[in-house]
């Protein structure tokens, strides 16, 4: 079932629920439906009009399947719980399929350590490490400062003292500028946010299920 369509289901229930008669049930269910329609074809076409920006970036760190037929861009910050709760999910489900391409956009916008641990994660890429940093962090679950995000550099092998000196490459800084820049454009103005093909999901994160929307996005 589609997005428009658990909408209006919803929605018919809530009305039924209330006592509403089924003319009226009918034609506000209709309206609503319309209403949904009409944003998922208007995300459709804000997520074509970024799609090099979401698919093609070199600056964005890929995980998985770098030429799978399913792609799904992740908006997501260091310091979010609810990024931290999902990523075991979505870990499995790259595991699960492995013709999936996880696009990784650095949106560090809840703590000043945020921004460290963004520059950081961007500059292990220069190390090869990028994938085993930015799963370390996201694993990590104690206090939250600049400390913590450097020990964890120094456990997973990165050299923190190179790692330091590429953090202050231009090039980090502006991939950073330009994820605040896609984001904004796609009005997604908290972490995690997640476009899959040309779906921005907008439901709670709690509720994705990784599978089917992988699944929904091959048809």
């Amino acid at each position: 079932m589609n997005r428009p369509a658990i909408a209006q289901l919803a929605i018919v229930l809530r009305l039924t629920a209330i006592g509403l008669g089924a003319v009226a049930i009918v034609a506000i269910a209709a309206t609503a439906c319309r209403a949904a329609d009409a944003q998922q074809a208007a995300d459709e076409q804000t997520v074509m009009a970024h799609w090099r920006a979401l698919q093609d970036d070199p600056g964005s760190p890929v995980i998985g399947d770098r030429h799978g037929d399913v792609t799904i861009v992740e908006f997501f910050d260091y310091a979010c719980s609810y990024c931290k709760a999902l990523e075991p999910r979505l870990e499995s489900a790259l595991r699960g399929d492995p013709h999936v391409r996880l696009v990784l956009k650095e949106f560090p916008i809840l703590t000043p350590e945020s921004l460290i641990a963004a520059r950081a994660a961007l500059a292990s890429v220069r190390q090869h490490k990028y994938r085993q940093f930015h799963e370390a962090l996201m694993a990590y679950r104690g206090p939250w400062g600049e400390e913590a995000i450097f020990v964890t550099a120094k456990e997973v092998g990165l050299d923190v003292v190179r790692l330091r000196k590429d953090m202050a490459a231009p090039s980090v800084a502006n991939e950073i500028i330009e994820n605040f820049n896609l984001a904004r454009g796609l009005r997604i103005f908290q972490t995690p946010g997640f476009v899959v093909g040309d779906h921005i999901l907008t439901g709670p994160s709690a509720q994705i299920d990784f599978p089917a929307v992988i699944s929904q996005a091959r048809r």
